[in-house]
């Protein structure tokens, strides 16, 4: 029984088929044909037309191979790079909560005589 296509929205197949069409005009540009990427990417041409195709059921192995054959492997490491929602995420979770200010403990001390009086007597002038 074959297996169900996974669920994919509008916006995601749109990017998908974008980046299996920069892949087909990359392989075009290289003047390479299908058969030939399909071989030293070790897939079928099959897996190859659905790269190019956008098809989700694709693995991101499938890709990465086709990437490889392509000599744009590198460009796999700006993917999600600069994760900036989650930056400001963590960020939020690492501000003090605004709270009312600490009070200082005080430690219990022995009373002192008044500033400028010796002796300690309380007996004023």
């Amino acid at each position: 029984m074959p297996r169900k296509p996974p669920l994919v929205f509008p916006q995601e197949q749109m990017l998908l088929s974008q980046l299996g069409e920069r892949l087909k005009l990359a392989r075009l540009r290289r003047k390479l044909t299908n058969p030939v990427v399909a071989q030293r990417a070790g897939i079928s041409r099959t897996s190859l037309y659905k790269v190019e195709a956008g098809d989700p059921g694709a693995t991101l192995g499938t890709y990465m191979r086709v990437l490889a054959v392509l000599g744009l492997e590198a460009d796999i490491n700006a993917l999600a790079a600069d994760d900036k929602v989650g930056r400001k995420l963590q960020d939020l979770a690492l501000e003090a909560p605004a709270s009312a200010p600490r009070r200082r403990r005080t430690v219990a001390t022995v009373p002192q005589a008044p500033a400028g009086r010796a002796d300690g007597d309380e007996s004023a002038s």
